[in-house]
C-alpha cells in the first residue's frame, strides 16, 4: 500500500496503524477482526485520488480484507460486500425506514 501512495504521487496527512486481538467480533458487521489496521486520510484530488483509491481497493480485496464503513466514504458496494461475508445474514434485521447515504450507496439497487 505504501509503495502504491509513493507511486501515485499523494501523500496521506494522517496515517494510524492498529493491531487487533486474535478473537472474532460477534457482530454480523463489526470491524474489528484479528490483523492489522491502517487508517489514512487523504486530501481529495478528485480524480487523481479516485484512481489512487481504486488501486488501494484491490490491495484490500486481494488481501481479503475491509474498509471501516463508519469511516468511509465512497467504499465500492463489491469491496463492502467480500469485506463482510455475514452481510446476508444481516439485511432481515435492516429497518427499510431507515435509510442514509451510505446504505443507499451499499445496500440498495
Amino acid at each position: 500500500m505504501l509503495k502504491e501512495i509513493a507511486r501515485s504521487g499523494d501523500g496521506s496527512f494522517l496515517a494510524v496503524l492498529k493491531t487487533f486481538g486474535n478473537r472474532q467480533a460477534e457482530g454480523m458487521l463489526s470491524f474489528p477482526r484479528p490483523g492489522v489496521t491502517l487508517a489514512l486520510d487523504f486530501p481529495n484530488h478528485g480524480e487523481r485520488t479516485h484512481r489512487l483509491f481504486r488501486s488501494l481497493d484491490a490491495i484490500v480485496r486481494e488481501a481479503g480484507g475491509a474498509l471501516y464503513p463508519a469511516k468511509d466514504a465512497r467504499m465500492p458496494r463489491d469491496l463492502f460486500e467480500a469485506g463482510y461475508p455475514r452481510l446476508g445474514e444481516f439485511l432481515p434485521y435492516r429497518d427499510p425506514g431507515i435509510r442514509s447515504a451510505l446504505s443507499r450507496r451499499l445496500l440498495e439497487s
